[in-house]
Formats: C-alpha cells, structure tokens, sequence
C-alpha cells in the first residue's frame, strides 16, 4: 500500500519538470515577439543573410536542376537507369562531407584557394546548392517524366523536337514545380553542417539562423534558442506561402 507514496517524489519532479519546460516555451514565444516587434538589428541582419543564402542556392540549383530533370524526364539513352539511382541517391547527401568536399576546395591549399571564398556567405550558397540540387533534379524529372507520359502522343503528332518538349514541359508544369523549389528551399533554410564548415558562423558576416540557434543552444541559452527556432519556422512558413500565393495568383491569369 506504501508504493504509491514511494512513486509520488518521482511523479513530482516530472510535473516540476514538464512545468518548466512549458515556461521555456513561453518565455521563447515571448522573446521571439518581442525581437520581432522591436526590430532588433542583429535579428534581422542574421534573418537577411539566411534568406539571401538559401534563395540564391535555390534560385542557382533550379536554374541548373530544372532542365538536368527535363532532359532526364525526356530522353532515352544508355546508362539512364544508374544516373537515376545516382541522383536519388544523392538527394541523400550529408550535410557535414559537403561542407567538407566544399572546404577541402576552398581551403588556402585547395584547388579554388585563389579565391578567398572560404568563409563567406558565397561559401555558404556554394555548398547548400550543391545539397539541394540533386533534390531539384530528382523531383522534377518525376513530375515532368508524369507529365511527359500525358502529352506523349500530342507531341508526336506535332513533330517536336526534344529541346521544345523540353521547353513545353517546364511551362506546362510551372506551377507543380513551384512545389519543386519550395523543397529545395526547405532543406537549405533548415542546412546547418555545411555551412558551419565554410561559413565558420562568423558574427556579422556569415551567422545565419540555424548557426545561431546551434550557437546559443552550446551557451545554455535556450529561451533564445527557442525565440530563434520560432522565428525561423516564422520565416520559412512566410516563403512558403508567399510562393503559394504567387503560385495561385499565376494560375488565376493563366485561367482568365
């Protein structure tokens, strides 16, 4: 009959302890508001670098994905199925040994030393679009090669060659690779190894929101963390629907 009294310390120090992350949580979603509100300098100087870094590298690894994924969607050739299983594999790829490949190049004893890349923002876009473009490759030869299948016979009929298939599939499926994109965006917004390889989380010069959450989160200062965590996902639900907005504002054009 003493065991539950025996259980009651313990069962304490789990409702102390779900009650004090709870408060964390609150004084996070508090900060984050207040940072937010108060426009606060250094906040918005890490939020403009995360969104320059992670749109050039998604804005880069479309350009050259988008067509890689037509061209793969379209034509037949030998090898095709290994280069396939290459690419999806690669959608895989992990984060800190392309920061590593990256660094090892941009390094002062590399074959790009010359540059002075390393640790700058150019660094940090380098090896997030080298991240996300396997990922825009891959999914939009899916969606394309789908879209191929349906208009296969209409472009036999029409005698088109493979450079203006090419071309009508990346119009015609536009707006399903807006979605594309929007993938790609998400893993470079949310990257961390690599760009802490190259970029070195330097403040005022390459600090971005996820090294600066990794960075407070090392200090012990998780409110902040948090604040950051919040304001991030903010950012990336903000992108998000920014393109879906643009998206349906496209589409309603295209209808009219």
């Amino acid at each position: 009959m003493a065991l539950p009294f025996v259980r009651m310390p313990l069962v304490f120090r789990k409702l102390c302890r779900k009650r004090e992350i709870l408060q964390q949580i609150g004084e996070a979603i508090a900060l984050a508001f207040g940072l937010l509100l108060a426009a606060d300098a250094d906040l918005l100087e890490i939020v403009t670098l995360s969104l320059y870094v992670s749109l050039s590298a998604t804005s880069i690894a479309c350009i050259l994905g988008l067509p890689l994924g037509a061209i793969l969607a379209v034509t037949r050739f030998p090898g095709r199925g290994p280069v396939l299983v290459l690419i999806n594999a690669l959608m895989g790829l992990p984060p800190v040994v392309v920061g590593l490949i990256v660094y090892l190049h941009l390094s002062r004893s590399g074959p790009l030393g010359f540059l002075g890349l390393l640790y700058t923002p150019t660094a940090m876009i380098i090896a997030q679009t080298i991240l996300i473009a396997p990922i825009v490759v891959a999914l939009s030869r899916q969606v394309l090669e789908d879209l191929h299948l349906e208009y296969a016979e209409q472009f036999r009929s029409l005698a088109l060659s493979a450079r203006q298939v090419i071309q009508a599939l990346l119009w015609d499926g536009r707006f399903a690779l807006f979605t594309v994109a929007l993938a790609g965006f998400g893993r470079a917004v949310a990257e961390v190894g690599a760009v802490m390889i190259v970029g070195g989380n330097i403040d005022h010069l390459t600090r971005v929101m996820t090294t600066a959450i990794t960075l407070e989160t090392s200090r012990g200062n998780l409110p902040l963390a948090l604040a950051l965590g919040i304001v991030l996902l903010a950012l990336a639900m903000a992108v998000t629907a920014a393109v879906h907005g643009l998206r349906a504002g496209t589409a309603g054009q295209a209808d009219a």
